[in-house]
């Protein structure tokens, strides 16, 4: 058992049942990228680092803040199962039927929803499908769909970026690897849209999603091809077509959406923060450094669904039942005091955050993802060197899902340029590349929220 958080206050449950009760609500008007970090510190201060939460109306569960105890609960699956066919709520028929978070946490054949010997039988088919991916290929396909993407735009001085290079791309990108065409993509990335975004349309929209996957697969079967589909359905796991096809919208679902947020946020903090501009003309910073800076302040999905307490114990100050439905706080988890500076500010070069998940269900595909943002954010900086954004932040659109705050628009403008042929420089690897150009004066000192590279590291409690 976890000893109490020192900070938190007496369970938030019913003395009798230890049940939770209503806790803040992650979904609603009002709570966006902005508004979250506040939130979760509110929550903290309340109950410590797990407190009750509201992830759909009438549906409680708990919200894991702390990092120590994240990182438990990634780790320890004879405590916190992922089969959410142990949810109490959904045993006992407290969930409806048309609940808007079902299509993301019903269970399915998948590996995000599987303990042990089952979970680590499709990990080896999804890792190794992954792992046959050629990285100078990939880094060659996004380059040149972002370039083709800034060249349908680039005459007209304005774009959403978000709809027009972040929505897109990933999704050109990933339907190459799955061997669909670009219509197929799209009809994927709107089904995707619609499940997470934890609304009505979300069961049709993984209907929807099902329906293209299925008939991709028995395309596959037919004609075995030179992508992830065949490398799936011929591997020596042997999944069944059922478990590719829920394989596959687990892949395309937090592939897609993790690179798109990835992206639109990168780009949104380089527009927003000066500083941290000028150090990446400069020089000063990689691609790769600011790419971690926004995974410890604003990880793609805030909130990751779900464990499911196996057994009744005390977990971060509070009284947990079995069946209880507990959600990964990745962002609150990034944002503990008890791993953090003191000036509360991440690390340069430290990639201990939790954007990514832990233990044996981290995600699989995180270096594809880094390799496509990276690219994606490089060339569009060198494509366009006078990107601005076109409306104060305040009024930028965000979407609304308990699991990830992602910006919905991100209007910019510039000065329509003559593109060049030929590739752009390229910050394949960690070591930082000088511009072209002559360098810059040295910016002025960073704000709190992107320290000098000589910050201390963190120190993680002991878990």
């Amino acid at each position: 058992m976890s000893t109490p958080h020192p900070t938190a206050r007496p369970a938030a449950g019913c003395p009798v049942t230890g049940a939770p009760v209503t806790g803040a609500a992650l979904y609603g008007p009002g709570l966006d990228g902005n508004t979250m970090p506040a939130l979760y510190e509110e929550l903290r201060g309340t109950h410590g680092p797990v407190a009750p939460v509201s992830v759909a109306p009438g549906i409680d569960a708990w919200l894991v803040l702390g990092h120590r105890e994240l990182l438990r609960l990634t780790r320890e699956e004879q405590d916190f199962s992922h089969d959410p066919r142990r949810w109490s709520l959904l045993r006992e028929g407290r969930v409806p039927a048309d609940s808007p978070i079902l299509p993301m946490v019903g269970w399915r054949p998948a590996l995000l929803f599987a303990d042990g010997q089952q979970h680590r039988r499709m990990r080896t088919a999804v890792s190794d499908a992954l792992a046959g991916i050629n990285g100078h290929e990939l880094r060659r396909s996004v380059r040149t769909t972002a370039e083709a993407l800034i060249a349908g735009f680039a005459a007209h001085g304005e774009a959403d970026l978000v709809a027009a290079y972040a929505r897109m791309l990933p999704m050109r990108v990933i339907a190459g690897l799955l061997g669909v065409d670009d219509r197929t993509g799209r009809e994927l990335v709107e089904a995707v849209g619609g499940l997470v975004s934890a609304t009505s349309g979300a069961a049709d929209a993984s209907r929807r999603m099902g329906a293209i996957l299925l008939s991709l697969i028995e395309e596959k079967r037919r004609v075995r091809g030179d992508d992830m589909v065949s490398a799936l359905l011929h591997h020596p796991a042997r999944l069944t077509d059922e478990e590719v096809l829920h394989n596959l919208v687990v892949m395309f679902v937090a592939g897609n959406q993790t690179t798109v947020n990835w992206i639109a946020t990168a780009l949104r903090i380089l527009l927003c923060d000066p500083a941290l501009r000028s150090s990446l003309s400069g020089g000063h910073l990689s691609v790769d450094d600011a790419l971690d800076l926004v995974l410890w302040r604003f990880p793609p999905t805030q909130n990751f669904p779900a464990r499911y307490a196996t057994r009744d114990m005390s977990f971060g100050g509070q009284d947990i039942r079995a069946g209880d439905m507990l959600i990964l706080g990745l962002a609150a988890a990034n944002a503990d005091p008890e791993v953090l500076p003191a000036d509360g500010a991440p690390v340069v070069g430290n990639r201990s955050h939790l954007a990514f998940g832990a233990g044996p269900h981290t995600c699989p595909a995180q270096d594809p993802a880094r390799l496509i943002t990276r690219t994606a954010v490089d060339t569009i900086r060198h494509r366009l060197p006078d990107l601005e954004l076109a409306v104060p932040e305040a009024e930028l659109k965000w979407v609304n899902s308990p699991w990830s705050k992602g910006l919905g628009t991100l209007p910019v403008r510039f000065t329509s340029p003559q593109l060049p042929q030929g590739p752009v420089p390229s910050q394949a690897t960690r070591t930082t590349t000088t511009a072209s150009t002559p360098a810059p004066p040295p910016p002025p000192p960073p704000p709190p929220a992107w320290p000098h590279r000589n910050a201390a590291q963190p120190q993680a409690r002991p878990h």
